[in-house]
């Protein structure tokens, strides 16, 4: 099992809810909603250029559009093996809370 940082968490999770329209901006927006945070843009195109690496997300470019200035978009899927990551980061987050019911503060004896 190859473990996720949380932010490469959310950055598949955003891939995976966004669909066909997960490219850069779109996952940062996505994350940042999640977050409730603005990071720096860099803050999620590094881990998604490193979940390609790692085998986790596919990239390809999109067609040239004049609103870019015919730049075109660079758009993430996930494959079978991030669907898998996903999978066992869930399963382990379930596991550490599993018997740990609602996070009540525990007074200190003195």
């Amino acid at each position: 099992m190859e473990l996720l940082t949380k932010l490469e968490e959310m950055v598949l999770i955003a891939v995976l809810r966004l669909k066909d329209k997960a490219y850069g901006i779109a996952v940062y927006n996505h994350v940042a909603g999640l977050t409730g945070d603005r990071p720096a843009v860099s803050s999620v195109y590094f881990p998604l250029e490193r979940l390609v690496r790692r085998g986790f997300l596919t990239a390809v470019l999109g067609d040239p559009t004049p609103v870019r200035g015919g730049m075109r978009k660079k758009y993430y899927a996930l494959t079978t093996e991030g669907i898998q990551a996903l999978r066992d980061n869930r399963s382990l987050t379930e596991k550490a809370w599993r018997g740990l019911g609602g996070l009540k503060p525990k007074p200190i004896k003195d």
